[in-house]
């Protein structure tokens, strides 16, 4: 079973209409965020992202969107290594 971080709180994008298919974001993807959708890739598992920006950075139609490295996701990122509590300063109470 794979990772997942807090739900619904990536910012991770894709724009259906700029994919070509090329399958490269499920590649790269460690957390296996992507799955292809017959000749379209689609978002399979949203809470998985790690926000490391792999999958954008490999889009050769920037496609696909994502602040790497900020958010929620880096905030428990942060706290696992650091030992603290997540602090993604959301002011809504997410972590």
């Amino acid at each position: 079973m794979k990772q997942e971080y807090l739900k619904n709180t990536s910012t991770l994008t894709l724009s259906a209409d700029s994919c070509t298919g090329c399958g490269m974001c499920e590649s790269v993807c460690p957390h296996a965020v992507f799955a292809m959708a017959g000749a379209k890739a689609r978002i399979e598992a949203l809470d998985r992202c790690m926000e490391c920006g792999a999958c954008a950075m490999n889009c050769p139609t920037a496609a696909i969107e994502v602040s790497k490295g900020v958010g929620c996701a880096q905030a428990v990122i942060q706290g696992w290594l650091k030992g603290t509590e997540p602090s993604c300063d959301c002011s809504g109470g997410c972590c």
